[in-house]
């Protein structure tokens, strides 16, 4: 911590400096951890009974067993989230894929791959020949996308934030086919939005840190344990620094200062709101210029859909559904029979019932993995995020707010925290770590 804020901080109420973090998310998390690591005291409220946010799981009344309420992925370039889990401990948990399975109607499969020797290649240059050989995208269609990627290495993404990256690809005259196979199932899958709404700068920002920055930033990390198993040891790390963790605590107000929860008020030297953006909005005073930034945000959907079959449908450890309404699916055991179904910017499939979310998916496993035909359903589960992250869209971007008002100081005004937050990431949980150790260096940690 800055050794003069600690000291206005402590100041105060004589001892450690106090912080109250409202939110047990990612942002939550990291913003806590942080500032514990710096001699902080910090009091972590969370109102579920665990934690994670919408990065959790949660107990299936159904099966009685730990499920994810979606599957979430990293990539190679998500630093600050892998130095989480790093603190966490919990590194050993992801299983890294340097290959992506693209699956076309009727079975056929692409592999993308980084080529023999990558290391020394380049950006794109690394998977140019699986790219070359991919059967998913016509000779034209990789033509463009290639001198489409080569303007998005040299461009500055920021100067593209009042367009959608629809426009932009309609600039470079991409073809409908390239946007339909190739930009959209990326740009979907990573900002959870269609390339009609999300930002250039947004969608740019995939390439430049991901495909772009070499075959190690873009490698696909997915989780080997449900994904609350991650945060373990978030509760031992609080505790060791003189702070605590409080699971299921209803927070009903909070302030720059206070907290405060059913049972009492909370008094602090400064306060962290890392909630999701729409409770955030219930919670900044009206004089708190912020709230007409957050008033921007546009939520988007996720559905994820758990499927057991009674025999193996999934060979490979993931899949792309090139052109599917079933976007990606996760094998989830070895064998290959429960496989972890998702859709982003779901929309159109949230007034559907839970039996008819299965059989659209169960349709498109079927008709783009012929071998899977004749598997049985031996039981199904989906899951509704209705406000699971906002849309980068040029609007939003150039409202995102900051951990704290322009010209304002911690105890004057809440801190917040959240993927939402001016990070210049997408919602994801890179975004996320991101905004809450933003949060904490606002208070000079």
């Amino acid at each position: 911590m800055n050794e003069v804020n600690a000291g206005r901080l402590s100041r105060r109420r004589g001892g450690p400096p106090r912080v109250g973090v409202v939110g047990g998310g990612l942002a939550g998390l990291a913003c806590a951890l942080r500032l514990a690591r710096a001699g902080v005291k910090v009091t972590l409220f969370e109102q579920r009974r665990r934690l994670g946010g919408r990065a959790t799981s949660f107990v299936d009344q159904q099966s009685g067993e730990t499920i994810d309420n979606c599957q979430h992925v990293a990539l190679g370039c998500c630093d600050r989230y892998l130095a989480l889990l790093g603190q966490l401990g919990k590194l050993d948990c992801i299983a890294w894929h340097d290959r992506q399975w693209w699956v076309e109607e009727g079975g056929r499969t692409s592999v993308l791959e980084p080529m023999r020797g990558h290391r020394w290649l380049p950006g794109f240059a690394s998977h140019a020949a699986s790219f070359l050989r991919a059967s998913f995208l016509s000779v034209q269609d990789k033509a463009a996308i290639a001198t489409a990627m080569g303007q998005i290495a040299l461009v500055d993404r920021d100067s593209h934030r009042d367009v959608t990256f629809g426009d932009w690809l309609a600039q470079q005259n991409q073809p409908a086919s390239a946007i339909e196979r190739f930009w959209t199932p990326v740009i979907v899958s990573a900002c959870n939005g269609e390339v009609s709404r999300v930002a250039a700068s947004s969608a740019m920002h995939v390439f430049q840190d991901g495909l772009l920055a070499g075959a190690s930033a873009s490698r696909i990390g997915v989780p080997t344990v449900p994904l609350v198993a991650l945060y373990d040891a978030a509760e031992m790390l609080l505790t060791q620094a003189g702070g605590e963790l409080l699971l299921g605590e209803t927070v009903e107000a909070l302030t720059a200062t206070t907290v405060t929860t059913r049972a009492c008020e909370w008094a602090f030297d400064a306060v962290v709101c890392a909630v999701p953006v729409e409770k955030a909005r219930r919670w900044l005073p009206a004089s708190d210029v912020r709230l007409v930034q957050l008033a921007a945000a546009e939520h988007s959907p996720i559905l994820g859909v758990h499927v057991t079959f009674d025999r193996p449908v999934l060979q490979t450890p993931h899949a792309v559904l090139v052109c599917a309404g079933t976007q990606w699916l996760f094998r989830k055991d070895e064998r290959g029979c429960v496989v972890h179904a998702v859709i982003s910017a779901a929309d159109a499939w949230m007034g559907l019932s839970e039996e008819q979310i299965v059989a659209r998916v169960v349709d498109d496993v079927q008709r783009w993995m012929p071998s899977s035909r004749g598997a049985r359903v031996v039981r199904a589960r989906s899951v509704k995020e209705r406000m699971a992250t906002f849309v980068p869209t040029p609007r939003f971007e150039r409202s995102r707010p900051g951990a704290l008002p322009d010209g304002a100081r911690w105890g004057e005004a809440v801190v917040l925290a959240g993927d939402y937050c001016d990070t210049d990431w997408p919602a994801t949980m890179e975004g996320a770590v991101r905004s809450g150790e933003r949060a904490a260096r606002a208070l000079g940690c």
